[in-house]
Order: structure tokens, then C-alpha cells, then sequence
């Protein structure tokens, strides 16, 4: 989604002003005289002066769901990938701005608090997907959910700081091999695992009696 012109003279005029006041000292008049537009329209691209320094989550989190909506239960996998490149790429594409943002929020407590509430909607997101994925209601299960949500989010978070502190030079390459990392570190479970769908079990064992006669008894024993 493309920028308007506007909103990004306000951006830039936010961090300008953030770097030579301090955040607490800037307000919404003088972003907006920086920027040389009137509060109306400072308030038709930003809903607060928090806004002008956070990415759209809201978006970055729909567009999370409408992947995830698109997988099924062997591609689950596959889709909880796609989605957090999704949201690495949005803030590479983000460039400098995502890196003064970094910055920023590093200093002032009242922003990193709300980027970890930020981050807490997402591992909330790929917990209930991927819980749902398990089809399994057991207390093991959710604990297992709740864990895979945590390390996923963990690792595009590692990602995303390296390339932020100018460490990563292909992150995207960094956050695929993390995220093949996180999930081999958890089992797939079979399709129906843990809800009572019917299936087949197979059992192995050694006798000295003949299979075409053993056969039989094997198959009454199934029926009953």
C-alpha cells in the first residue's frame, strides 16, 4: 500500500522533531507545522502522535489471517512461514523509517511497552491458528501451541533486529532458515490427531502361524 505524500512529510517531520526535542516534547501542532499541513490533515493520516511511529498492525495483521485462511491442515506449515515473512518484508521495505523507529522505541519506555503489546497480538494470532491446526483440546496440546507461537514470533524477531542493527544483509534468506529451525523442533500431527476422527491402527508383531490362516482372526478381532 503506497504512502501518500503527505504522510510521509508528517513522518519525516515527527522523527526530524523526535530527534532534535526528544519524543515527549514534540507534539501534533508542531508535526504538523514541520510538515507544513494543518492539524486536519495531520489527524486524516494519523489517528495520534503514537501513530505516526508504529506500522499499520492492524493491516500487517489481516493480511496474516488472509494467508493463513488460504492453507490447509498440510500446508499450515508452509503458511505460518509465508506470514512472518510478510511482516519482515514490510518493515524492510520500510527502509530507514523502521530503523529510527528502532531507535526511538529502544529509548522511550512508553513506546517499547506498546511494541510489546504489538508483538503479543501477533504470537496471539499464530497460537490460536496453530491450536487450531493441532486439533487437539488437551492442556499438552495448547501448551504446545502456546510454545510454537512464542518461538515463531522469537525468531522473526531475531531476524528483524539483526537487520535493523545493520547485521543482516539478506534477512529474508535469515528468517526462512530460522522459521525451518522453529518448526522442525516440533511434531506434525497427523490429520484427525486428537479428534476422535476414525482411522486405522497397525499393529506389528511375529507369529508362526501362517498369514493366510492368521488373517482371518486378524479381521474378526478388528470388527469387534
Amino acid at each position: 500500500m503506497s504512502k501518500s505524500p503527505a504522510r510521509i512529510r508528517l513522518a519525516d517531520a515527527a522523527f526530524a522533531l523526535f530527534d532534535e526535542r526528544g519524543y515527549e516534547q514534540t507534539t501534533v501542532d508542531d508535526i504538523a507545522e514541520r510538515a507544513g499541513v494543518g492539524r486536519t490533515t495531520f489527524f486524516r493520516n494519523y489517528r495520534s502522535k503514537e501513530a505516526v511511529i508504529f506500522p499499520d498492525h492492524d493491516r500487517l495483521l489481516d493480511l496474516i489471517r488472509d494467508r493463513l485462511a488460504t492453507s490447509s491442515h498440510s500446508t499450515a506449515l508452509v503458511a505460518v512461514s509465508d506470514a512472518v515473512r510478510l511482516v519482515l518484508l514490510h518493515y524492510v521495505d520500510e527502509g530507514d523509517l523502521a530503523r529510527r523507529r528502532y531507535g526511538l522505541t529502544s529509548k522511550v519506555p512508553a513506546l517499547r511497552d506498546r511494541e510489546i503489546a504489538s508483538v503479543a497480538r501477533y504470537q496471539r494470532l499464530f497460537r490460536e491458528f496453530i491450536a487450531e491446526w493441532m486439533g487437539d483440546p488437551t492442556a499438552s496440546a495448547s501448551l504446545r501451541a502456546e510454545l510454537m507461537a512464542a518461538a515463531v514470533v522469537a525468531a522473526h524477531n531475531h531476524v528483524l533486529r539483526r537487520w535493523l542493527r545493520g547485521e543482516s544483509r539478506d534477512p529474508v534468506a535469515e528468517v526462512d532458515e530460522a522459521m525451518r529451525e522453529v518448526l522442525a523442533l516440533f511434531p506434525v500431527p497427523a490429520p484427525g490427531e486428537g479428534t476422535g476422527e476414525a482411522g486405522t491402527t497397525i499393529v506389528a508383531f511375529r507369529s508362526a502361524q501362517d498369514l493366510d490362516a492368521l488373517l482371518p482372526a486378524l479381521r474378526r478381532l478388528v470388527e469387534s
